[in-house]
């Protein structure tokens, strides 16, 4: 049997596709696997702050219509840059081990958040970020950051940046921890939705793969939290870019959730952060749900109105 893997060509990519092989491999030595390298929107656009583009499946459009052709059998992504929504015919069947979730700090100067000096010019395309920093740092500079994670580092080498700031897991998982300055705390800088845990999609109809995958990845844990990450991203998501971050710790039967809904600017800047009983993935569901839905009533849905007439 052979299972063909559709990835996109960063380095990233690749080592988190590799990592799966290697899962896979190790617990059905009888199968073969392929790795089947795609490029995708996202990665053609490099130019153009993600946040004006839509990034609705911008790093996975092209390799699910892969998939539902039959071209390749699985997809692995980082499961933050999934939408909450997957096209017909396809689902996630499996979630690993989440990486550390929270943002890292990389700078010129072994600088740490709070030390960059005033005025500091801080590299990030991400709505989310930019919301927390202009509260937490009103008095940096923030400009757009693109690109592959080698790329980013590259352009603060190049000091084109005083700091950039990029997810620690994709930092971790290329080898590059030494160039971290900073771990930014999960209270602080609240993180993306599933940031830390590889998903991998697989077609509906395939139920062999997916008990195959499913038994050599999934993480019941990685699970349940992804669960409630993406019904609050599912349930926020009103047709446009909106900064928000939502949090989910496991343990036992327990979650503990925290969640902010922001303008761009940071000045209404709602959050939840509670502990909450989950039995399953469909409580686990209402439980993101639930804290979403707050949100919004709390201010968050207007908002949406707001970004929705710019648009």
């Amino acid at each position: 049997m052979k299972i063909r893997i559709g990835t996109r060509k960063s380095k990233l990519a690749l080592w988190q596709s590799e990592w799966v092989k290697e899962q896979i491999e190790k617990k059905f030595p009888e199968v073969e696997v392929e790795l089947i390298k795609i490029t995708t929107k996202g990665d053609k656009i490099l130019d153009v702050p993600l946040a004006k583009i839509g990034d609705k499946g911008l790093f996975t459009k092209e390799i699910e219509d892969a998939m539902l052709k039959g071209e390749v059998d699985i997809a692995v992504h980082s499961l933050k840059d999934v939408p909450s929504k997957l096209p017909e015919g396809l689902k996630l069947i499996a979630f690993s081990d989440r990486e550390d979730p929270r943002d890292a700090l990389l700078s010129c100067g072994k600088y740490t958040l709070d030390t960059l000096p005033e005025g500091a010019v801080v590299g990030t395309s991400s709505l989310r970020r930019k919301a927390q920093l202009r509260i937490l740092r009103p008095d940096l500079e923030i400009r757009d950051l693109r690109g592959n994670v080698d790329t980013r580092i590259r352009k603060l080498k190049e000091e084109q940046y005083d700091a950039i700031i990029l997810a620690a897991a994709g930092v971790k998982r290329l080898g590059w921890e030494n160039e971290i300055d900073e771990i930014l705390s999960s209270d602080k800088m609240i993180p993306s939705v599933s940031q830390g845990i590889l998903g991998i999609e697989g077609r509906e109809d395939d139920p062999e793969i997916e008990r195959i995958v499913k038994e050599a990845i999934n993480s019941r844990e990685s699970e349940i939290a992804a669960t409630v990450e993406r019904a609050f991203l599912r349930t926020v998501e009103g047709g446009c870019q909106v900064p928000l971050g939502c949090y989910a710790v496991v343990v036992e039967n327990r979650v503990h959730v925290r969640a902010f809904i922001s303008d761009l600017n940071g000045r209404f800047y709602y959050k939840e952060e509670g502990v909450f009983k989950v039995e399953n993935l469909e409580e686990a569901d209402m439980v993101g749900t639930g804290v979403a839905e707050r949100l919004l009533s709390a201010g968050g849905k207007k908002i949406l109105d707001e970004l929705m007439k710019c648009q």
